[in-house]
């Protein structure tokens, strides 16, 4: 694994005619200030870089995604602070490992010298694994170093949380991946890209500065191509290079992200950055059927009753991708979203189903008032069921004005509906009803 490599190779192969090293191992950095793109962490008064000039390092857990950085951190960290670097993967490590490290550790913290201990995965030990290294923190024979993609909030255990500082790698944005291409150029010489499919190369990369180095050394074995200018354009990488996948865990954070990111924006009324985010699903291998099911949702829920119809045009974009499936059906729910996006908002109705609920909570199993209970037998009769009960239809209007809630208990006001869309008759009818129930 590797972090981002500002740093020119040493040799290309080693020596006695072994395979040569990957382009991004040659160029590993050397020092934490050649680490590109993590400033935010590894600057002077940022947090590494102030444990760092203190010589004094505690326990981490380095979240991020792939290729920003976290392995050439936690090494550069142990040469800095002058601790032994020991790297395990919580993929392939088991309890003798475990076991075997701690006390080779345990030795070293002895005879004085520290340990980094580096997990990489460190989010697939399970609880009691990841409670094994508690005591080895908290007495300093070890300092870990835990690097995860998945979010510490629900992946690592709260005992290993509370002794680890959680630090947040960034993804290399544009700047940062040219700043690498071009000093891998600098070490290896120029690639034959045109303006364009250099700009390609670094889209396909996607954020990862280990994917860029993989895919630039691909370019430089092609050699020159045999076409008019002797230079790759965007259509031959696309033809020559297997293109990256998106990031994204089905079940993981870049699950629930992009939801997330495409329900805040229909709320948000953005129909463009509503389709976006559709389509970063899709593009990624999202079940339609799941958006579709989430789609729907928002509608009850950010829409309501401000525009009944939005609920309509989501279950009837489900039905339109059942029968047609992918790709003709993916379209439907795209065209839902956009009546989503731009439709009146309410989550009054949302709301008005929460407050019922804890209302519901609070007042236990208080009976319906005898007037409004059936009495189908004699009995119940006797005892006054149904007595009193006005036949709404019956009365002035349709409405009678009686009280449905229990007996002894204040009526409840619930639903608060918005001054928007559809929802202001409804405003205006609940204003009418309150009216006439206040002159009964």
């Amino acid at each position: 694994m590797t972090g981002l490599f500002d740093h020119p190779a040493d040799a290309p192969a080693d020596e006695g005619g072994k395979a040569p090293r990957p382009l991004a191992d040659r160029l590993r950095p050397r020092r934490l200030d050649e680490v590109v793109g993590q400033d935010h962490i590894l600057a002077p008064g940022a947090p590494l870089g102030d444990m760092v000039a203190a010589g004094a390092l505690s326990s981490l857990v380095l979240w991020g995604p792939p290729g920003s950085g976290k392995t050439t951190i936690a090494r550069l960290l142990a040469e800095a602070t002058e601790m032994h670097f020991e790297q395990i993967s919580a993929i392939f490590t088991g309890v003798a490992d475990l076991r075997r490290v701690f006390g080779a550790a345990a030795l070293r913290h002895s005879q004085g010298r520290g340990t980094l201990l580096f997990v990489d995965e460190v989010h697939r030990f399970n609880k009691a694994q990841q409670d094994g290294f508690l005591p080895h923190m908290e007495t300093g024979v070890i300092v870990l170093v835990g690097a995860t993609t998945e979010n510490p909030s629900f992946e690592l255990n709260a005992a290993l949380l509370s002794r680890a500082q959680v630090l947040r790698l960034r993804r290399l944005e544009a700047e940062d991946l040219e700043r690498i291409l071009a000093r891998a150029e600098a070490a290896e010489g120029a690639l034959a890209l045109t303006e364009e499919g250099r700009a390609a190369l670094i889209s396909m990369a996607d954020g990862d500065g280990r994917t860029l180095l993989n895919l630039a050394e691909q370019v430089q074995n092609f050699g020159a191509p045999e076409k008019p200018g002797g230079m790759f354009g965007p259509a031959d990488l696309a033809h020559r290079l297997n293109r990256r996948a998106p990031v994204y865990d089905k079940t993981g954070d870049g699950h629930y992200n992009l939801i997330s990111a495409l329900h805040k924006s229909v709320r948000g009324s953005d129909p463009d950055a509503s389709l976006y985010w559709l389509a970063r699903m899709l593009e990624a291998g999202e079940d339609p059927r799941y958006i579709a099911r989430r789609v729907t949702r928002m509608a009850i829920e950010d829409i309501g009753l401000a525009e009944p119809e939005a609920m309509r045009q989501c279950l009837a974009a489900w039905e339109v991708y059942e029968r047609l499936g992918s790709p003709e059906g993916e379209l439907a729910i795209a065209q839902a979203v956009i009546y989503l996006a731009l439709a009146p908002k309410s989550n009054a109705a949302y709301k008005a189903y929460q407050a019922a609920l804890k209302l519901a909570a609070r007042t236990g199993s208080m009976p319906p008032p005898d007037h409004i209970l059936n009495a189908p037998t004699k009995l119940m009769k006797d005892q006054g069921f149904g007595a009193g009960y006005e036949y709404d239809h019956d009365a002035e209007d349709g409405f009678s004005g009686q009280d449905y809630f229990p007996e002894g208990m204040a009526r409840a006001d619930l639903y608060h509906p918005v001054e928007r869309g559809f929802e202001r008759e409804m405003a205006k009818r609940m204003a009418w009803f309150a009216k006439r129930r206040g002159e009964r």
